[in-house]
């Protein structure tokens, strides 16, 4: 067991939650963020403006013609699972056999392409850092074993992953259709404190496919999360503070929870008035990419993924019985009231009710640094 232990260690393999489950995903969504997402914008962008460099065909594959935005998107799987690696510090040859792997298992994975992704990539670059630099012909076995272990890993768990996780994305996405109440409730709070949480709320909601009003009670929530603390720690943080957690993420004030976490109390009770009032008042779908779901105001992609939605559904949307809409007033008031106003203005008084109480005192906000 102490050589086992030893050999692990030599190899920099750390089997631990916050390796797979905080590194390895946080980077996950960097790579959809960096693919999908980002080519999801060029096309809508280009498309709406008539902006013909973004929607020329620049190369057809398989008598399929890709725009620059649509290769982007082509590439998610490859991206996500590079972005894996990295978070798992693999070496060069493993890294980039990941790219082979990644879009293969995105390919086979379909609708749960990212979470199979997420599974076959860390197996494959755990396996591919056992036997880097072992054997004087590594340039021939350090590429092989990365990319047999996780081509035949995704062949073999894939199809199931990507028919288990469909099935649960579209288990919340109905009874959200059927209880938009409670479970306005129940996905803006877990998805908002996700976010808040050093996970990935973008990458989770992306794993399920979330869109529709289960996407749009995703986004209440984490808008309420980033607006909610940016406004109701001004005071302390001032405007860097302000455009860093309104325009970045919540995230930032994940050690001042951990001091006191009833400083969280204001967004979280928040989240549960704006989630049910997006389902049932406005009815606001998100039906962009599903990453979109879990950014909330991250540099406004939970906003331009609902403009997406309307103006072009994703695949997944589609599939899931969205369809283009041309937005009325009531449209985007919602989504300015549940993105922007009511977070900032329901939060700071829910958390002046907290400090009256005790609970949270001057400074409980302030940012490190």
């Amino acid at each position: 067991m102490e050589n086992v232990k030893a050999f692990l260690k030599r190899k920099n393999i750390v089997l631990s939650a916050r390796r797979y489950g905080i590194d390895a995903l946080g980077a996950m969504a960097q790579g959809l963020f960096c693919s999908l997402l980002i080519g999801t914008i060029l096309n809508t962008v280009g498309s709406q403006f008539h902006i013909g460099f973004l929607t020329a065909e620049i190369i057809t594959i398989n008598k399929v013609g890709y725009t620059i935005g649509g290769m982007a998107s082509f590439m998610s799987g490859a991206a996500m699972a590079v972005a894996i690696g990295y978070a798992l510090q693999a070496p060069p040859m493993v890294l980039f056999s990941l790219a082979t792997v990644g879009y293969a298992c995105n390919a086979l994975g379909k609708a749960g392409g990212p979470l199979a992704v997420l599974l076959v990539a860390i197996l494959a670059a755990e396996c591919g850092k056992a036997v880097s630099k072992e054997t004087k012909v590594d340039i021939l076995v350090t590429p092989i074993v990365t990319t047999l272990v996780g081509i035949g890993a995704a062949w073999v768990i894939a199809p199931p992953i990507a028919g288990i996780a469909s099935a649960f994305g579209r288990l919340i996405m109905r009874a959200t259709e059927l209880q938009p109440f409670l479970m306005g409730i129940l996905v803006s709070v877990l998805v908002g404190v996700a976010l808040t949480l050093p996970i990935s709320s973008a990458a989770i909601c992306s794993v399920l496919g979330l869109t529709g009003l289960a996407g749009g009670a995703a986004v209440a929530g984490c808008c309420a999360q980033m607006v909610g603390f940016a406004v109701m720690s001004f005071q302390e943080n001032g405007w860097g503070g302000l455009v860093s957690q309104g325009l970045g993420t919540s995230m930032l004030q994940m050690p001042n929870i951990v001091r006191n976490p009833k400083i969280w109390i204001a967004p979280t009770v928040t989240s549960a008035i704006t989630g049910p009032l997006a389902t049932c008042l406005f009815r606001l779908e998100m039906n962009g990419a599903a990453i979109n779901s879990g950014m909330g105001t991250c540099g406004l992609c939970g906003q331009l993924g609902v403009w997406t939605g309307w103006l072009a559904p994703s695949e997944q949307a589609l599939a899931n019985g969205a369809a283009a809409i041309v937005p009325g007033a009531m449209d985007w008031a919602g989504l300015i009231l549940i993105s922007f106003v009511l977070p900032a203005v329901l939060c700071p008084l829910i958390n002046e009710l907290c400090k009256r109480a005790g609970w949270v005192k001057p400074g409980d906000l302030t940012l490190a640094g």
